[in-house]
């Protein structure tokens, strides 16, 4: 929160003087994980179909619209707190998966919902992952059909103990997405235009400011399901 800081100039990139730092603050790091994955990770192909693992989170609910953005034909959203699921149709899911209750009753509803998809965008991880696999898998109607399972965040568990038979009996590959398995050089090629489409409201983005006098209340009051607060500099 430092007036300056210093940056390492061969990781920035320059934004044009009129895109709105309050909507890219918002909006940047939770849309960087989908968008650099689906863009520089696998070949994306427009009409496929895509289901968001946790996407009632910030940057599950921006990989639900930049999904849709990129061409995806059919996007699942799938999360646990029910009032953020029933908001996703409104950022362009067409069907969305309670991953509340019963963990029978929830792998039951994947495979109904998401068993047909090309790609699985996860941002949870652990135990909800490791009875997604089998669940999609298990329901799907040609395994031939080949499964993408991008690997972006962990909020429900650092490790998933995933069966080897979904890697022999389905056409089926797990890919990371990240520092490191994309390039620096990479992650900077794609920021600009999505630091572009982020100011141009094609993405539905709720930030609430707070003057930099407020961040202690600002820290610990409870935020509105899909806002996100960005503190600024106190007026003089």
């Amino acid at each position: 929160m430092a007036e300056q800081t210093i940056i390492d100039l061969r990781r920035s990139v320059v934004l044009a003087d009129d895109l709105d730092p309050v909507m890219l603050a918002a909006a940047m790091n939770p849309g960087m994980s989908s968008w650099v994955g689906l863009r520089r990770r696998l070949d994306f192909l427009p009409g496929c179909s895509v289901l968001v693992m946790g996407a009632t989170g910030s940057a599950g609910r921006m990989a639900v619209q930049i999904a849709k953005h990129l061409g995806a034909a059919h996007v699942v959203g799938a999360g646990r707190d029910q009032v953020l699921v029933d908001a996703l149709p409104g950022l362009g899911a067409d069907a969305t998966v309670s991953l509340e209750g019963d963990a029978e009753q929830v792998a039951r509803r994947l495979g109904q919902v998401a068993s047909e998809v090309d790609v699985v965008i996860d941002y949870l991880w652990g135990a909800p992952t490791e009875a997604a696999v089998t669940a999609l898998l298990t329901a799907r109607t040609d395994r031939g059909r080949a499964m993408t399972w991008l690997q972006v965040g962990s909020v429900a568990g650092p490790t998933a103990a995933l069966p080897s038979v979904a890697f022999r009996s389905a056409n089926f590959r797990v890919l990371g997405s990240g520092q490191g398995s994309v390039p620096t050089t990479g992650i900077l090629a794609e920021l600009p235009e999505l630091a572009t489409q982020i100011v141009r409201g094609v993405f539905v983005v709720n930030p609430v400011t707070v003057p930099l006098a407020g961040v202690e209340r600002a820290w610990t009051t409870p935020t509105v399901p899909g806002e996100r607060v960005v503190i600024v500099p106190t007026s003089d």
